[in-house]
């Protein structure tokens, strides 16, 4: 049964504004009071990190009621999508997809590209915290104040702002592959510029086997630099293309989000450095409130969905996850939360690159019976003497490893039906069809499981190639 949705006026927008400004006014008044000696008062104002949860729980609020207000207009502004996996969707008796006059597919329309109501949230959110980020440093003046913090700050903003922009772009203009590389490296060169003026590090540890040969660290110099280049591509893009399922783009995220965090805390527990300590408090800063707006836009978004996310969302979080990444100098550990994504890119890479052939659309399909709501793989369909002579190596091992699901076409002599190349569809072929919701679960456990897996390699493995663990 499908939950009830929220309505956007279930909270007066009158009691929302005065209580935000109640709440604001709680923590600037007493930010700027001191004693008349110039030291802070001990009982106010409440710490920065409080202040933050604060607003994160205010913007989870806000969200949750904000979303649905919006979708009719997205809808009047031809942003939205038809939900191909329901039994809403018209289909005709062979189970094919019904199209109107106009070759549109009949259904309900779900709108599209919600994920920059979460992304402007989060956006607000992280204004209103600056000054209270800072308010530890006010009545020292402005000969104290860490303006190079400021600037990783809102440089930091920036990164996301732009990509939160970008992403919009690409849910109304449809850009091309080669954009989607090209505009995020764009919008990471103010975060790596910020990060060479602060003395950022480039160089990386030698593992103990190798110290002999190499030395205990490897300067990469402009080398880093485009690594993390790169990274800022593989993070927006990765979750993109782990996606076609209701919750499963915004589910990765808050467990990507959740593994950052916990990390943070522990770090902070380990370190003794203040400078370190402090990269991970500004990692957390942001991941509080990136949490608190994307499991409200998740509500709406989990199974049946109400709303799409869009590509807004994926390059959202994608570039917040890089932007604490990098300032906060755990770029490497980063990969390793993304180790589902980085499995779907190789398994995908045959596809990706055109070895073997690659329909627009690699989303699981609805069962032969609609009613029962399961879904099973998606297929492409091929001759293989046809392919490259790397594709045909690539298939003939993936069949062999079995990998894929393979089975020939009675009506087409030579050719044979495989499964698209996600990990979505391997985790059907293992498990077998099933209903949406319960997919997105298995893939978001395989998504916790891997996190496991992560910190085990991060602080035990880790442990046994390197003298020191950071």
């Amino acid at each position: 049964m499908e939950k009830k949705v929220l309505q956007a006026d279930a909270i007066p927008p009158t009691w929302l504004i005065s209580t935000i400004i109640a709440l604001t006014a709680v923590g600037v008044v007493p930010s700027l009071t001191y004693h008349k000696s110039g030291e802070r008062l001990k009982l106010w104002p409440p710490s920065p990190l409080a202040i933050n949860l604060v607003l994160a729980g205010l913007g989870c609020i806000a969200t949750l009621y904000i979303i649905p207000g919006f979708r009719q207009m997205f809808i009047k502004a031809g942003l939205y999508g038809i939900d191909l996996n329901k039994n809403t969707t018209k289909r005709d008796k062979d189970g094919a997809l019904v199209r109107d006059e106009n070759r549109k597919i009949i259904g309900i329309k779900i709108s599209e590209a919600n994920g920059v109501i979460s992304g402007m949230m989060f956006l607000v959110i992280m204004f209103l915290y600056i000054p209270f980020a800072f308010a530890d440093y006010y009545p020292q003046g402005p000969e104290s104040f860490p303006h190079m913090k400021l600037t990783e700050f809102v440089t930091a903003l920036l990164s996301i702002a732009c990509m939160c922009f970008l992403g919009f772009a690409d849910d109304v203009l449809d850009l091309r592959w080669r954009h989607k590389l090209i505009l995020p490296t764009v919008a990471t060169l103010p975060l790596l510029m910020v990060y060479w003026v602060n003395g950022g590090v480039t160089y990386v540890m030698v593992p103990n086997f190798l110290t002999g040969i190499l030395g205990e660290a490897i300067d990469l110099g402009v080398l880093y630099y485009i690594y993390m280049g790169a990274l800022a591509v593989f993070c927006t893009n990765a979750i993109n293309i782990l996606a076609g399922v209701n919750g499963l783009e915004v589910g990765q995220s808050v467990v990507i989000a959740l593994s950052i965090l916990a990390n943070n805390l522990v770090q902070i527990q380990r370190l003794t450095h203040e400078n370190r300590r402090e990269n991970h408090m500004f990692s957390i800063v942001f991941m509080i409130p990136f949490l608190a707006t994307s499991s409200a836009l998740l509500y709406h978004n989990w199974f049946p969905s109400r709303v799409f996310v869009g590509d807004t969302f994926c390059y959202f979080a994608g570039m917040t996850f890089a932007v604490v990444a990098i300032l906060g100098h755990f770029s490497k550990t980063l990969l390793l939360f993304f180790i589902p994504q980085i499995a779907n890119f190789l398994y995908s890479c045959p596809q990706l690159f055109k070895f073997i052939p690659c329909p627009r659309h690699r989303m699981p399909a609805l069962g032969k019976n609609p009613k029962s709501g399961s879904i099973g793989m998606s297929f492409c369909e091929f001759k293989p003497d046809s392919l490259h002579p790397l594709g045909r190596l690539i298939y003939k091992t993936f069949r062999n490893l079995r990998f894929v699901y393979v089975e020939p076409i009675a009506d087409k002599k030579g050719w044979v039906r495989m499964n698209n190349l996600t990990l979505i569809n391997w985790t059907l072929f293992v498990l077998g069809p099933m209903r949406e919701d319960w997919l997105t679960i298995a893939l978001l456990s395989e998504q916790v499981a891997c996190t496991g897996l992560a910190f085990v390699i991060r602080y035990k493995l880790a442990a046994l190639l390197y003298n020191v663990v950071e």
